[in-house]
């Protein structure tokens, strides 16, 4: 996992794209008050067939790509955190999830506040976004790492309506890969496209109600706007499919 500097970044369309949704506006500024960890690389089959096999789970379908380091696909958003409190379980740290979804601290008390959680979680939608621009290092690129999307992700033009193994292409500023294009990737926040109306501008963790979650990133069979660092949409929890992937993160103590 690589670790990211707290700090203050300008969320949503900055680039005043016009194939932007309405739901990537206002632009607004965010601070993140604490250092995290998040994925150098997207979960592959590798690590999720691991948790499967010591948990009884089913394994998901690859569609016939491979499994191996390519990200593992298939998976819900529930599916994402079960492999998330697995890993804390397995790693000595208290999980992040209860049975509903809600975010836990420390001593097993659930809360809103992201930097009393010890254990593996998603990335929650500014962590991301943060993340995917490059953190203190970034450049102000269109998609993670570069203006060119081919330099740094498989999308619809490229990869052949397949996913490929991880890290392939360039990493961004902070060494992340896959940022843009390959999965679209599931964000701990609920979903609400007016969120960033009116949201908190400090440690944002999403809505506190809906049935929808944040999806980020775009996929191989994705156009390039899609795979915009800016871009995001709502995916209902439930739902898997050969397009949604995910990334850990962690709270630095």
């Amino acid at each position: 996992m690589v670790r990211v500097n707290r700090g203050r970044f300008q969320m949503g369309n900055v680039e005043n794209d016009k194939s932007a949704f309405d739901w990537e506006k206002p632009v607004h500024t965010v601070t993140l008050t604490y250092d995290y960890w998040i994925g150098k690389y997207e979960v592959t089959f590798n690590e999720y067939d691991t948790y499967c096999a010591a948990t009884g789970k089913s394994k998901p379908s690859d569609a016939g790509w491979g499994r191996g380091t390519r990200p593992v696909i298939n998976v819900s958003w529930w599916d994402a955190i079960g492999y998330c409190n697995w890993l804390s379980e397995r790693e000595g740290l208290k999980k992040a999830y209860d049975g509903d979804g809600n975010l836990l601290d420390k001593s097993g008390k659930v809360t809103t506040d992201i930097t009393k959680v010890e254990g593996y979680r998603l990335p929650t939608e500014a962590e991301w976004e943060y993340a995917a621009r490059g953190g203190q290092n970034s450049r102000g690129y269109k998609y993670a790492g570069s203006n060119d999307l081919n330099e740094v992700g498989w999308y619809l033009d490229n990869s052949g309506k397949k996913t490929h193994p991880v890290g392939e292409k360039k990493p961004n500023e902070l060494g992340l890969y896959d940022m843009s294009g390959n999965v679209m990737e599931w964000c701990h926040d609920r979903w609400d496209d007016s969120y960033y109306s009116q949201g908190p501008q400090t440690n944002p963790t999403g809505p506190s109600s809906g049935a929808l979650r944040a999806v980020r990133g775009g996929s191989q069979s994705e156009s390039a706007p899609y795979c915009r660092t800016a871009f995001r949409i709502g995916g209902t929890s439930t739902v898997s499919g050969d397009k949604l992937g995910f990334r850990l993160s962690r709270t630095v103590f």
